[in-house]
């Protein structure tokens, strides 16, 4: 880790470049997979069944013991590591032997979005300078807490985001201008490119430019940044003598300008009416939102304000009425009116976190699978316009949460392309 002296009484982001380990370049196509949580068991399983060098083998050690294998015992991340270090002994991830920042970019649909992948401060978490707008569930970060643990290794990057600053901008298309470590094109489309930045000027510029960016904001990975944070701690208790320079004062990252990230639609299904026919249903729609039948099928919302309703093969444009509008970031939030003005006080849909009554669809899954769910074990679906990334700001600035699944990235970040390690 490379040492920067923060100055006395002055909030700085403390984004720094690190020595990774990677794929050998040859590699990185068949090494790189998608985030852990991606996947269940059944299809991490399947995945990995004839695949020796996928990262998820190591993100998901459980695939390789029995079906019905306790997927937390200790001997679970124990197989994990032994992987990462079996990897590393035969050259498939090897070591840089200077920290240096990456320049990551990730191409879908034609669409480029670039960022750079480097280690973020968790005292900047602690003390609020990296802003969260989600909840994060102990149960879930258990998991990643021994995996990184036990790996002493940070293997999945944290999604964080911040406003652009230009001079970063210059010094990223600078090293893009050189041949890329990696490049390739994943099985799903989605096209990787990685440079790497190890100029002493450049890796200087960056870091001074991040130090006056006043926050920086998790755009997904809440559990991992949270995990990541917890052994920090672990380790800072074990280590009272610690000076805040070793690795596991930061967790890994790939940071983004605002103005570079695609925000999904994050729609709901609905398994039960409460007890109300399609037409009675409609009629409470009707008397909460200006309800009409849509001009097309299906309906994709145009605008904030406005929300695709599917009930009884029919599409409808829900549209929110002004003097539902309070000023509040999250209340006004199409998810959050659509939650407190139908979903709880008609459905009786109190915790969406828990009742499973509500689903959750990825729009990158399409308004047809809200059909074919609406046709089979649902009753209705709601298509949602996507969050603005600059409601996300203003919710995080405020210190407050976004309603559950109220987001969703693409593309997602790989994991196994940057590993942190925490052994110094």
């Amino acid at each position: 880790m490379i040492e920067y002296e923060k100055k006395a009484g002055v909030r700085m982001a403390d984004i720094v470049p690190f020595k990774a380990l990677r794929p050998r370049e040859d590699l990185a196509d068949k090494i790189a997979a998608l985030p852990y949580d991606v996947y269940d068991r059944k299809e991490a399983r399947e995945k990995t069944a004839d695949d020796t060098l996928s990262f998820l083998r190591i993100d998901r050690p459980e695939t390789q013991f029995p079906e019905d294998y306790d997927m937390y015992a200790p001997e679970v991340y124990e197989k994990a590591r032994e992987m990462l270090e079996e990897m590393t002994r035969r050259g498939e991830f090897v070591s840089e032997e200077a920290p240096a920042y990456y320049v990551y970019e990730l191409v879908m649909n034609g669409r480029s979005q670039v960022g750079i992948c480097a280690c973020a401060s968790v005292d900047d978490y602690e003390n609020g300078l990296i802003k969260r707008h989600e909840n994060t569930r102990a149960e879930k970060e258990a998991d990643r807490i021994r995996h990184v643990d036990v790996c002493n290794a940070q293997t999945g990057p944290i999604f964080l985001t911040y406003r652009r600053r230009e001079k970063i901008q210059a010094e990223v298309e600078k090293a893009m201008k050189k041949p890329p470590l990696y490049d390739f094109t994943a099985d799903d489309g989605i096209m990787h490119r990685v440079w790497r930045i190890d100029e002493a000027v450049s890796i200087g510029t960056i870091k001074e430019e991040f130090a006056k960016v006043d926050a920086v904001y998790i755009a997904d990975g809440h559990h991992r940044c949270a995990s990541a944070v917890r052994v920090s701690q672990m380790r800072r208790e074990a280590n009272p003598a610690y000076t805040g320079q070793e690795a596991f004062n930061y967790f890994l990252s790939v940071i983004f300008p605002d103005d570079q990230l695609l925000i999904m639609d994050y729609n709901r299904v609905i398994k039960s009416l409460n007890g109300y026919t399609e037409e009675e249903f409609l009629e409470k729609v009707s008397e909460i939102f200006e309800t009409e039948k849509a001009q097309e099928a299906p309906y994709r919302p145009s605008k904030k304000g406005e929300i695709g309703m599917y009930l009884k093969n029919i599409w409808y444009r829900l549209t929110i009425r002004p003097q539902m509008l309070t000023g509040d970031p999250v209340k006004d939030l199409d998810v959050a009116v659509l939650q407190n003005e139908l979903f709880a006080p008609v459905l009786n849909i109190l915790d969406p976190k828990s009742d499973g009554r509500i689903d959750f669809v990825g729009g990158i899954r399409g308004l047809h699978e809200l059909e074919r769910r609406a046709g089979t074990d649902c009753k209705a679906a709601f298509a949602m316009y996507p969050s603005d990334i600059h409601e996300l700001f203003a919710v995080s600035d405020a210190g407050k949460l976004m309603p559950p699944k109220s987001t969703w990235f693409e593309p997602k970040l790989r994991s196994g392309i940057f590993i942190h390690s925490l052994i110094d």
